[in-house]
């Protein structure tokens, strides 16, 4: 296939971006101070790295774009092809302030390690602005007039959810994996009051990509074209995107309902291990059926829509 190394280029920018924002979003509002400080402070140079990445990320898709235009490899695009790329398209304006905004979290980030909320605030809003600006690479930016703005904005609702998504479950696993889980009670505690501060965010968040993915799904499909999807590559893409998300929801139906309440039962007893396997294998495989979502998007993204 021509475009795998576009799709796998932004595969790995989708990724990257949604945990830039999504994980110091979820240190903000599912840990308490104390927390972040012992926590999340000495991770600040990870913090910064997922920032640079995203930005050396952002130039080469630049470069690539250039390439593919012009015909010719990567090796050999002139530097020509990249500035009217830069200079003359909204793609290029919009990486542009990515990689600024990336570049500005990454410098940010050390604060982590001595004002653990500024600094999560600060990376956190500059992976959000990066994150949104992918939408500019999408089909979101194809429209014109009033259908266009409403089709970016959902757009980029639709990115700054998934990526709180993914961030916090990445975070949720984080906190359940280790050596210490299984005997340290007041780890455990901590994950229970993590896992609780996500249920109210998470109902937020899923309602959001519902609502942004029925406006996508109007606007790119359209009513009369829905019966049609599994004739075409856009479809059938579709149609697997929407299989694993309801298989996350399910899976994060039973980690609300079920598998934590099941942990606080648990706490403090000598079977808490149990609970915990529990959850840190849905975690995982939320994780990586959040990551799956993402390959298929950015496939998605490649492909020509039912109504274009």
């Amino acid at each position: 296939m021509a475009d795998t190394p576009m799709i796998m280029l932004r595969f790995a920018l989708y990724a990257d971006l949604a945990l830039v924002f999504g994980v110091p979003l979820f240190g903000l509002y599912a840990l308490r101070a104390p927390e972040r400080r012992r926590l999340v402070a000495p991770l600040w140079p990870w913090a910064a790295g997922a920032a640079l990445l995203g930005a050396l990320l952002s130039a080469l898709g630049v470069a690539m774009l250039a390439a593919s235009m012009a015909g010719v490899s990567l090796a050999e695009v002139d530097r020509a092809s990249i500035d009217a790329i830069l200079w003359q398209t909204s793609i290029g304006s919009a990486a542009i302030l990515r990689i600024c905004a990336l570049i500005a979290a990454a410098l940010l980030a050390p604060l982590i390690g001595r004002f653990p909320k500024l600094g999560l605030s600060a990376v956190a809003f500059g992976g959000g602005v990066a994150l949104s600006l992918l939408a500019w690479t999408g089909h979101g930016a194809m429209d014109e007039g009033t259908a266009g703005w409403i089709h970016l904005a959902a757009d980029i609702v639709h990115l700054l959810a998934a990526g709180a998504w993914i961030g916090a479950i990445l975070g949720l696993a984080l906190l359940l994996v280790g050596p210490r889980v299984r005997f340290d009670d007041a780890h455990l505690l901590l994950s229970h009051h993590a896992l609780e501060g996500f249920a109210m965010t998470g109902t937020i968040v899923v309602t959001l990509l519902v609502l942004t993915g029925i406006v996508n799904s109007w606007i790119l499909v359209g009513p009369d074209r829905v019966l049609a999807l599994p004739a075409s590559l856009y479809g059938q893409l579709l149609i697997a995107k929407l299989v694993v998300f309801s298989a996350m929801l399910g899976l994060a139906a039973a980690n609300r309902f079920c598998l934590t309440p099941r942990l606080a039962g648990q706490l403090g007893g000598a079977r808490h291990g149990t609970a915990v396997g529990a959850l840190r294998r849905s975690l995982l495989i939320e994780v990586t059926l959040g990551f799956v979502i993402l390959a298929i998007v950015a496939w998605l993204g490649m492909v020509e829509p039912p109504a274009s």
